[in-house]
């Protein structure tokens, strides 16, 4: 199957919120420092997480690293949305592979989606998926999938109102070392 050239999703996208327009665009490397910016915004959004709370003190370093790779890769794009001159919102999706075993065999996966504070509750979410789903389709994907911090009501209300359902849940166990015997 051919991919679309990034540009044939990723041209700006305009709709109109409460307090102003939201512009929703593919980010580019000249983009890095507003990724790096609310990609870490949202993981220090959740001190106190099993996962997300446990940021390796080289954080920003590793951080710019895996966002230029994410930026230049085909098959995925990080988007922004725009609210005047500020960066109101990023999500990222990936088309990923599937089971070998079901049916899709090809899906969208959304990841890292953050809403400035003061953006939330004006659209800028609803926006940034509209762009995710237009990208998708062009792709030939059918599905959409992602992950949530598990007990934040806002992030559960948010996805659960946008049109997605709980279809499983991630668990976590740690294991520590220790002597047997």
């Amino acid at each position: 199957m051919d991919v679309p050239s990034r540009n044939a999703a990723d041209a700006g996208r305009v709709m109109t919120c409460l307090g102003g327009e939201i512009i929703v665009r593919a980010a580019t490397l000249h983009d890095l420092e507003a990724v790096l910016e609310m990609r870490l915004a949202l993981l220090r959004e959740h001190p106190t997480h099993p996962i997300y709370g446990r940021l390796r003190p080289d954080v920003d370093k590793r951080a710019r690293d895996l966002f230029v790779t994410q930026l230049r890769a085909m098959n995925e794009t990080i988007y922004l949305a725009l609210i005047g001159d500020d960066v109101a919102g990023i999500l990222r999706c990936v088309e990923s592979i599937g089971s070998l075993l079901l049916d899709p065999a090809r899906y969208a996966y959304v990841s890292s989606a953050y809403v400035k504070p003061s953006f939330r509750r004006r659209g800028v979410l609803r926006a940034l998926l509209l762009a995710v789903e237009r990208w998708s389709r062009l792709r030939g994907l059918e599905q959409m999938r992602l992950h949530n911090v598990a007990g934040s009501m806002e992030a559960e209300g948010a996805w659960s109102a946008l049109g997605f359902d709980v279809v499983e849940q991630v668990r976590v166990k740690n294991v520590t070392s220790r002597k047997d015997g």
